[in-house]
């Protein structure tokens, strides 16, 4: 039986897990600060709790989660501000319905304007790491509703139920009744979890901040956004060279060819480095609390005696095993001491990862695609073998790369 999980449905649950952090309060409570509230009032309500009663891990859990929920509707609704992504036909074909809905009136955006929004982004979520970072209670539970939490995107001050939001994306019908009902407890695994994304999606935002993306927005930001402000204006205008439903594929070519980007903040590619080692350590933390254990209730990351509230999902001992293995490797790959494979040459040579982040040069996409790019990183020394992934592919029946995205 192939073990499958939904890349989007992962996502959907990585932004509302930040209910999972709930207070002594009764659950009714609970459930008027995620469902029937504001982010934004849960994170003053949850501060209060928190100042009142310093060693309430429970406050802390869900200040922590809803800080990362404020970032996340920040991030939305400041790219919604500005009309991303831009959709025509060919858009919607990869990125279905806005998931915070049509603006009619969006804002000039300028490439200083994406930088402030990522560089907000990742304050935010740096943010929600520290205040999860000083959760300790390993007894911390909090029942959810999850498909019921509200999330401000831009539609609906008052928020909206995330059920809704997947079924706008998914196109996929979903009666609020057939959810109600759909419960997850969320315990102290999960905010080592949550810790983990925190740091996985600071490492992407600082792997692009550090870069200059200047360029690539004035001559393809119109593949993207309605009402860039760039030196080419008649690349959003009149006639296109390639038209094809709405996009000009020479606006793709140069797009990737544009993936050509100097190092401005060399300082972030350290950064991103050491982000990706503590997302590590975090999933080592999380299934060393998991697999501690012992109840079976409803459970977001079960151990082999538990079950998964997703139907059909279930996580052997094997794959915890190839799991552990795996953050072993990668332990190994971003300290330096193990070499990536390289694609080109015939010689033993390997990439040294670490050094691409502590000794960063300009990043050109297609350069590493070709090989050339990857030259001043290339040494003698252990390679990680094709034998230790082929074994990932097998313990997960195919399926590594979902059961990554849900394990962190």
């Amino acid at each position: 039986m192939k073990y499958r999980v939904s890349s989007l449905l992962i996502v959907l649950c990585s932004f509302t897990v930040a209910a999972t952090a709930q207070t002594t309060q009764p659950a009714d409570r609970i459930d008027d600060l995620f469902m029937n509230g504001t982010i934004a009032n849960a994170e003053i309500e949850l501060s209060k709790m928190l100042t009142a009663d310093p060693k309430n891990d429970h406050a802390r859990f869900g200040l922590g989660v809803a800080q990362f929920l404020g970032g996340v509707e920040q991030l939305l609704g400041s790219l919604g501000d500005y009309g991303f992504p831009r959709l025509n036909a060919g858009m919607a074909m990869f990125v279905g319905s806005p998931i915070f809905g049509r603006n009619a009136e969006p804002k000039v955006v300028t490439a200083a304007d994406v930088r402030r929004i990522l560089t907000t982004w990742n304050d935010e979520l740096a943010k929600a790491e520290k205040t999860l970072a000083g959760v300790h209670d390993t007894n911390v539970k909090f029942p959810l509703h999850f498909a019921l939490v509200r999330l401000n995107l831009g539609r609906d001050p008052k928020g909206e139920p995330l059920f809704k939001i997947y079924v706008r994306l998914s196109r996929n019908s979903i009666d609020e009744k057939d959810v109600t009902g759909f419960l997850i407890n969320f315990d102290a695994a999960d905010a080592e979890w949550l810790r983990g994304y925190c740091h996985l999606l600071m490492a992407l935002t600082d792997f692009l901040l550090a870069h200059d993306g200047g360029e690539l927005f004035d001559r393809t930001a119109q593949i993207l956004f309605p009402r860039p402000k760039t030196p080419y204006p008649f690349l959003n205008t009149g006639d296109r060279v390639f038209n094809m439903d709405g996009v000009d594929i020479a606006d793709v070519v140069a797009f990737v060819h544009l993936i050509n980007l100097p190092v401005i903040e060399p300082k972030r590619m350290t950064s991103a480095l050491e982000h990706l080692q503590s997302m590590v350590a975090c999933s080592r933390r999380m299934w060393k609390l998991a697999l501690a254990e012992t109840d079976n209730d409803h459970e977001w990351i079960p151990n082999p005696q538990q079950d998964c509230v997703f139907p059909g999902i279930h996580v052997t001992k094997d794959m915890i095993a190839a799991w552990q293995a795996f953050l072993d490797e990668a332990d190994a790959i971003l300290a330096g001491k193990k070499l990536i494979p390289f694609w080109r040459g015939n010689d033993n040579r390997g990439v040294n990862l670490r050094r691409f982040f502590t000794e960063p040069t300009r990043f050109d996409l297609v350069l590493w695609v070709q090989g050339s790019a990857a030259a001043p990183y290339l040494e003698e020394g252990q390679i990680t073998t094709k034998e230790t992934w082929t074994r990932l592919m097998r313990v997960f029946e195919g399926d590594f790369i979902g059961f990554a995205i849900w394990f962190n």
